[in-house]
């Protein structure tokens, strides 16, 4: 794909790390809010530690993986390896995101780490930083209705347990959104 018309986004390893986190920014995304992209060195990365840090889930993760690539169409961004060693980063171990940002024509990368990704250094390529929380608020508020059904529809498929409106704006502040379940809370009743 050349580019996408849609505002399109690449989702940092740690984004994608947490389940709350990954499923909300997927939910929004298969709503069509955004293009959500990745490729399979951040697959990679966070499938990994997450393997580290809580084997029992290691074994559903490849699972997991294609679901998500069935969920999110063209969402894997390829080639852009050529370009990592020309980029500048803090970390030089982050220079792989913002190759696939360029490659992948994204506008943004959304990251819980924006120290990572200091803006005067995306600006020549057009690309912001947003950090998660801040990104699902734009969401919420650009698209209000369309944001909160897919939150909704999120919600209505945790069966085990099942979560009230109320449980899950309370874990999404504890994950470290305060700024969305904020937003959710004077909204609760409609998701």
């Amino acid at each position: 794909m050349a580019g996408s018309s849609q505002y399109t986004v690449i989702l940092d390893a740690n984004v994608l790390y947490g389940n709350l986190s990954r499923d909300l920014l997927l939910s929004l995304a298969q709503a069509d809010l955004f293009h959500a992209r990745w490729t399979h060195e951040i697959t990679h990365e966070w499938t990994s530690n997450l393997a580290k840090n809580m084997p029992a889930v290691g074994e559903k993760l490849s699972h997991i993986v294609a679901l998500m690539q069935q969920a999110v169409p063209d969402c894997l961004v390829e080639n852009y390896e050529h370009l990592i060693g020309s980029l500048t980063l803090p970390d030089p171990k982050d220079r792989h995101v913002l190759a696939a940002a360029i490659v992948g024509h994204a506008d943004a990368i959304v990251t819980l780490n924006l120290k990572d990704f200091p803006q005067d250094l995306l600006d020549p390529y057009n690309i912001e930083v947003q950090h998660l929380d801040d990104f699902i608020v734009n969401q919420l508020e650009m698209r209000p209705i369309q944001a909160l059904s897919a939150i909704k529809i999120m919600r209505a498929r945790q069966k085990n347990p099942a979560l009230t409106a109320t449980a899950l704006i309370e874990f999404i502040e504890r994950r470290g959104m305060p700024q969305t379940a904020q937003h959710l809370r004077v909204r609760e009743q409609l998701i």
